[in-house]
């Protein structure tokens, strides 16, 4: 095992909800360089939470299906309990992050001493979200750093770092997709110091078969509009 930069204060927190197939897989491979993982089963429905157990990581268990977002809040609470964490890594379930941007974006908050390190998707073209799914999140940039006066090229990248400070002093009240505007929201709020970092989503046969993209992009507008 070689330990990535910060591994030993590092917590990733992962949402989980029914990604039984690819969870175990995600885990050993972020495992190997980062031990320190909490998955949030936020009500799945099938073997995921003891996927995610058998390859090593901490579970806790929402009684039932509370969104992204809670998902989210429940694992930095679990994280911050640890007194020697320093910074937490939100991660999908899916495999879409990669482990070495998380890495990278870890040495970056480390080096020029911000609070929160921020995923974009769109810092360099590798990622290809998809026509509809492009559109809307352009559309959520723009309603983003308008309500929030934070300047981002990416608003709804769930691949962020977050330091203990950022942790204690981020509120996340909103339980689904909203939670990525609140999260920038809440650092223009409390001036919070911030980067972002170009990294590569990979949109696999895996999440393109479950609908994800579209889905998600449906879940934004949603949210955006109605939270």
């Amino acid at each position: 095992m070689t330990l990535g930069p910060g591994a030993d204060s590092t917590w990733f927190v992962i949402p989980l909800y029914n990604e039984g197939p690819v969870i175990g897989g995600v885990i050993r491979a972020l495992r190997e360089t980062y031990p320190l993982v909490v998955c949030v089963d936020d009500g799945s429905h099938d073997d995921s939470a003891a996927e995610a157990e058998a390859a090593g990581a901490v579970v806790v268990r929402h009684p039932y299906n509370m969104g992204q977002g809670a998902a989210i809040k429940t694992g930095i609470d679990y994280a911050r309990r640890d007194p020697s964490m320093k910074q937490v890594v939100t991660f999908d379930a899916d495999g879409q992050h990669q482990v070495a941007d998380a890495a990278a974006m870890i040495e970056k908050m480390q080096s020029e001493r911000v609070d929160c390190v921020l995923g974009s998707r769109f810092l360099d073209s590798r990622t290809k979200p998809g026509f509809l799914k492009g559109i809307v999140l352009r559309m959520a940039i723009v309603f983003t750093n308008f309500t929030s006066g934070v300047r981002l090229t990416d608003t709804h990248n769930g691949l962020r770092v977050l330091s203990r400070h950022a942790c204690e002093s981020i509120s996340i009240e909103q339980n689904r997709m909203a939670h990525a505007s609140e999260i920038v929201s809440e650092i223009g709020r409390h001036e919070l110091t911030y980067a972002e970092y170009p990294v590569h989503i990979l949109y696999t046969d895996y999440s393109k078969a479950k609908g994800q993209p579209l889905l998600n992009a449906i879940n934004i507008v949603t949210d955006l509009l109605f939270k």
